[in-house]
């Protein structure tokens, strides 16, 4: 069977679209089952099942050999190597991070200056400036916006619009951010010249940012200030817990140094995490004897290690509080590269086959104008996300797919590049088994589908995008005829 030449030409549509739905249904039923649970093992056994009826009927059918199927999760895989490393290293920086009590002294000092009504848009905006600072949404949502969560779960207000008001700045900036890897992808794919691509992007990000901060403003000045008066209460509890000191900024401060220089994202969260670790040995000697169980050079030793990769717990006195600090380290991380693995070998298979291909050739087909066109891309990068469950894989092959079409109908390069960075990169974070999906769920602590919805800069940054197109705003044809 592995020697067995494949069947010339694309699948039909029917059949390549088969195993998508059963993705979907499956994943339907194991979120309506599991819940919150889903990701823990359920969602990755649904992945493989389709990613075997996907390579089982493209085997029967001749359109794909297992050889074929093998070599394109190897490469699958192989593009997500460095995404794994981040996330083991993100894992070990949200334990070692709260354990030396950076993090606590954060949201203790972050409790005295945020405004319980301004704080969804402050958190929107700090991680906005930080975002476009550092060109990545990854290590903004991993270190300041831990913090913003706890900040916003002492206030009284609910984890998934925290997480919203995060990550919508976080991928503004990352989106605007000369030193993003995305952005640069999405300029080189089609080339675009980098900054010309980003003062395109002005039309549809700062507007969609607007009413993203907009709405941020009205839900936090409709807040209940009464479901605040515990903060006082958390600041003192983090003081009796931990030692709270402005020292301990150095660690963000630094880090933060090794960002505007521009340093690699492994090498600055490795130096973040090693940063951590001495400021936990030398400021919270009490909180690792606690987590090591024995005390001495040993009890330093074991609790930095334990903080690094396993489940910390550190009591506080209140239970509330014991599950704000609580840490999953390195090991906490397991089930989302657990769930990145299966997602790429769904991917693997569904371009193996040439499944994908014969879908985006369908869609490609419904570009015939203006609206048209930039519809079809914005929708192919947000399909692209939903099945190879990766933001770079749908940027490259939305840019590679259209740069023909935008070419031959007479538009600006820099308009494919502006509607794949408002669909593929931004949508990415909604799909639960999408790489960033699992990602920032897994870091903030808070399941894809409770934040999803409150994450209005990503699902807006499409459909701005698309409007524009409709109406012709600032969209040339050969730089002189108006679309």
């Amino acid at each position: 069977m592995t020697n067995k030449i494949r069947k010339e030409g694309l699948p039909p549509l029917w059949l390549s679209c088969v195993p998508l739905a059963l993705l979907v249904a499956l994943i339907a039923f194991v979120v309506s089952v599991f819940g919150d649970d889903s990701l823990s093992g359920a969602s990755q056994v649904a992945l493989i099942l389709a990613s075997a009826f996907c390579v089982g009927i493209g085997m029967l059918t001749g359109y794909v050999t297992f050889d074929d199927f093998e070599k394109a999760v190897t490469e699958k895989i192989t593009d997500v190597s460095q995404s794994i490393i981040i996330l083991l290293l993100i894992g070990a920086i949200g334990g070692v991070w709260m354990v030396s009590g950076v993090v606590p002294t954060m949201i203790y000092y972050g409790l005295q200056i945020l405004h319980p009504q301004w704080f969804l848009i402050s958190t929107c905006l700090i991680c906005a400036i930080v975002s476009v600072m550092t060109g990545s949404s990854w290590t903004t949502i991993a270190t300041i916006g831990v913090a913003l969560m706890g900040i916003g779960d002492a206030l009284g207000f609910s984890q998934g619009l925290v997480a919203g008001a995060i990550i919508s700045g976080a991928y503004f900036g990352d989106k605007i951010s000369p030193l993003s890897d995305t952005t640069v992808m999405a300029s080189s794919t089609v080339g675009t010249p980098l900054f010309e691509h980003i003062r395109y992007m002005m039309y549809t990000t700062v507007p969609t940012f607007i009413i993203t901060t907009a709405i941020f403003l009205v839900v936090g000045l409709m807040h209940d200030e009464a479901g605040t008066g515990g903060a006082d209460h958390v600041r003192q509890v983090l003081a009796s817990t931990f030692v709270i000191t402005p020292w301990l900024f150095v660690v963000p401060v630094l880090t933060g140094v090794m960002i505007m220089r521009k340093l690699p994202s492994m090498l600055i969260l490795f130096m973040a995490v090693i940063l951590a670790c001495v400021a936990a040995m030398l400021v919270q000697r009490g909180q690792l004897y606690q987590i090591a169980g024995c005390g001495g050079l040993e009890g330093l030793f074991r609790g930095v290690m334990m903080a690094l990769y396993d489940s910390t717990s550190v009591d506080t006195g209140v239970d509330e509080l014991n599950a704000l600090v609580a840490t999953r380290g390195m090991g906490g991380m397991l089930s989302t590269i657990w769930l990145i693995i299966c997602a790429m070998v769904f991917g693997g298979a569904m371009t193996a086959t040439r499944m994908l291909e014969s879908i985006m050739t369908a869609i490609l087909r419904l570009a015939y104008n203006c609206v048209t066109l930039v519809g079809s891309t914005a929708l192919t990068g947000i399909f692209l996300n939903i099945t190879t469950s990766d933001q770079y894989l749908s940027i490259i092959l939305t840019a590679s797919m259209y740069k023909d079409s935008y070419e031959r109908h007479g538009y600006e390069p820099r308009l494919l590049s502006r509607t794949c960075e408002d669909s593929a990169t931004v949508t990415s974070v909604l799909v639960p088994w999408n790489t960033c999906g699992m990602t920032q769920s897994s870091v903030l602590g808070v399941s894809t589908l409770m934040y999803a919805p409150f994450c209005f800069f990503c699902y807006l940054s499409p459909i701005m995008t698309v409007l524009q197109a409709a109406f012709g705003f600032k969209i040339n044809r050969n730089k002189t005829q108006k679309c």
